[in-house]
């Protein structure tokens, strides 16, 4: 995710770290991901813009977001949550991989709401 930040934002994230919860759901938490033109927007109350630029992006990248991760851990991607935040600085990207046969897992494709 740093990569890929880095490559379309011009700058890298000042934080990042990832990790997998539950032997499925990887977990990538950015921490100051908005340019210097964003926190201008920002700073001059024009939030919404911001917010809804972003998730227009995160939107449009999503398989690229997907792909890297299906490359990197071997594991298709059964689903992904992106979302931002301005106070905190913070971006969230959340990855549900497909189960390992036999591994733990917090999600089962038996399972449903109740």
């Amino acid at each position: 995710m740093v990569a890929l930040h880095k490559r379309y934002h011009q700058r890298e994230p000042v934080t990042a770290k990832t990790q997998l919860l539950g032997g499925d759901l990887l977990a990538c938490v950015l921490g100051g991901v908005y340019t210097d033109v964003e926190k201008t927007m920002i700073e001059l109350q024009h939030t919404t813009i911001v917010q809804e630029t972003r998730s227009a992006f995160q939107n449009a990248m999503q398989q690229k977001f997907i792909s890297a991760v299906e490359r990197l851990s071997g594991r298709r991607v059964l689903a992904f949550i992106s979302n931002h935040h301005v106070g905190p600085d913070i971006e969230i990207e959340l990855f549900l991989l497909e189960p390992s046969p036999g591994g733990p897992s917090v999600w089962s494709p038996d399972s449903h709401a109740a």
